[in-house]
């Protein structure tokens, strides 16, 4: 699995994993339960990993529907 995107914001990791399962890509989204230590303030951000193999049609969609990908 590779990093696809890494972002705070709750709503473009929803809009991002929609896309991806109506393209028929499988994702993951990491470090869900890490609200609970941080309370809720969202500090931490979340990432969304994609098989290695999809990675390249997995960031076409993203530019595609101009989502940054938000990565180090």
């Amino acid at each position: 699995m590779k990093e696809l995107l890494r972002t705070t914001d709750p709503t473009i990791i929803a809009f991002a994993m929609a896309l991806l399962r109506g393209e028929g890509i499988d994702c993951f989204e990491m470090d869900v339960n890490m609200s609970v230590l941080e309370g809720g303030i969202g500090i931490f951000p979340r990432r969304i990993l994609v098989h290695e193999d999809r990675l390249i049609q997995a960031e076409r969609v993203m530019a595609d529907n101009e989502i940054p990908l938000g990565r180090p």
